[in-house]
């Protein structure tokens, strides 16, 4: 499953009247999936020097390739 099929199906069940606006639920979508595309690269280390922020850029660009759909998410 990818994060956006994700994303999608829970504002499908959201109370927003969105269901009769063809690709109101993508548009609803992209901001929110940008929002966290931001927060996520704003705590990735540029320059990791330590295992830890090799582990947390690890983290991070894991992250990114689900949201940006590049990855599913794990099972």
């Amino acid at each position: 499953m990818k994060f956006h099929d994700l994303l999608i199906a829970a504002i499908g069940r959201s109370e927003i009247p969105l269901r009769f606006e063809p690709g109101a639920e993508d548009a609803v979508a992209k901001p929110i999936t940008e929002l966290i595309e931001a927060w996520l690269s704003a705590h990735m280390p540029d320059h990791p020097q330590t295992e830890f922020d090799r582990g947390r850029r690890a983290v991070v660009l894991d992250l990114l390739a689900e949201l940006t759909g590049a990855a599913d998410l794990p099972e």
